[in-house]
């Protein structure tokens, strides 16, 4: 559904002065049809400019953008012909911002209209469409309502409302939540889970909150200095040795260094989470097994468990314990032999 290809933005100084900014090197994405998309990463790593890119906000300086099998990059004219495609091309991809941006002098029900009003709507069909999307999205008795009177969390169900105003395939989420009190952004998460189900919407959002992409995506993307550096879906992200995503996740906590031991990460789902292989493993190799730590919890609606064991001995003392967890099935990491996690925990 959303497709970027080498997709970069350069912010060149203001007359020559000053460096030029690399705010996107490259970006390759592919947003699959009807999932939550996640990109996530620090401030300064390029989300908001890859998702302004996504519907030309912003134009890319060099690579393609492709929406529902659109290439929007290549609507470059200026013409009122190119504007005009470029305009119903947008149509398709709602806007959800982070700070809300509605008119404050207008009511609710004439903020959610404003699209529909750039649409050359009537005023029947205008009122129509926003109050049906206003009780879809839980504030029905809102509609005479203005954006002082709301609480943040009612403010933004308005900026999903109004995103909504087109019927668009897209919807793209910028830093959403990231104004809300944590009850308030689980019940915002949850109901753009509620629209991607019953709309049949593709959902791309940026963050830098773990439990975002842990409470709501399908697939997710790490990004760093302009440029993505792990990305799959959950269940690939969870599978792949030393993922940083997958780390960072599903945390067990546990001290991961020591001497004489070797620390191993298990992962495991399914069938594999109801074997006894951990007393299965001491049993076969003769060994005292210490558990550092365990979870089980949902992660992008999957039942996950990981556990963190140290086992007597060096590394090289444990390859063939370890060898015997992998053929159990398990996702075996050996932290400090893969890739680091990240370091921030559940906050990027």
């Amino acid at each position: 559904m959303i497709t970027t290809s080498g997709l970069t933005k350069i912010y060149r100084a203001h007359r020559g002065r000053g460096p030029e900014v690399v705010a996107l090197d490259g970006v390759d994405l592919h947003v699959r049809k009807g999932e939550v998309y996640g990109v996530i990463g620090q401030s300064g790593a390029g989300k908001s400019s890859l998702i302004r890119c996504v519907n030309l906000l912003e134009r890319p300086t060099s690579g393609t953008v492709t929406v529902a099998g659109q290439d929007l990059t290549a609507l470059a004219g200026r013409g009122p012909r190119a504007c005009r495609e470029l305009r119903r091309a947008r149509s398709r991809i709602g806007m959800v911002f982070q700070h809300f941006n509605l008119l404050s002098s207008r009511t609710v029900q004439d903020n959610v209209e404003l699209p529909l009003e750039i649409l050359g709507k009537s005023r029947r069909e205008r009122s129509a469409k926003a109050l049906e999307l206003l009780d879809l999205v839980g504030l029905a008795d809102k509609a005479r309502a203005y954006p002082a009177q709301l609480s943040g969390g009612q403010k933004q169900r308005v900026g999903i409302a109004r995103a909504l105003a087109g019927d668009p395939e897209v919807l793209l989420s910028d830093e959403a939540t990231s104004a809300l009190d944590p009850d308030t952004t689980r019940q915002i998460l949850q109901l753009l889970r509620d629209l991607n189900r019953q709309l049949g919407l593709t959902v791309l959002l940026i963050t830098h909150e773990m439990d975002v992409v842990k409470s709501v995506c399908d697939s997710a993307a790490l990004m760093e200095k302009g440029r993505v550096v792990e990305s799959g879906t959950v269940g690939e992200l969870l599978a792949t040795p030393g993922s940083r995503l997958a780390s960072a996740l599903f945390p067990v906590g546990g001290e991961a260094t020591g001497a004489d031991r070797t620390v191993v990460d298990v992962t495991f789902h399914g069938e594999a989470a109801t074997q006894p292989v951990v007393s299965r493993l001491s049993r076969t190799y003769n060994i005292d097994i210490s558990i550092l730590g365990a979870a089980v919890d949902t992660v992008g609606g999957l039942q996950i468990g990981r556990m963190r064991l140290a086992l007597p001995g060096r590394y090289e003392d444990n390859v063939v314990p370890i060898g015997f967890l992998r053929e159990q099935g398990l996702q075996i990491d050996i932290p400090g032999r893969e890739a680091a996690p990240l370091t921030e925990g559940a906050r990027l």
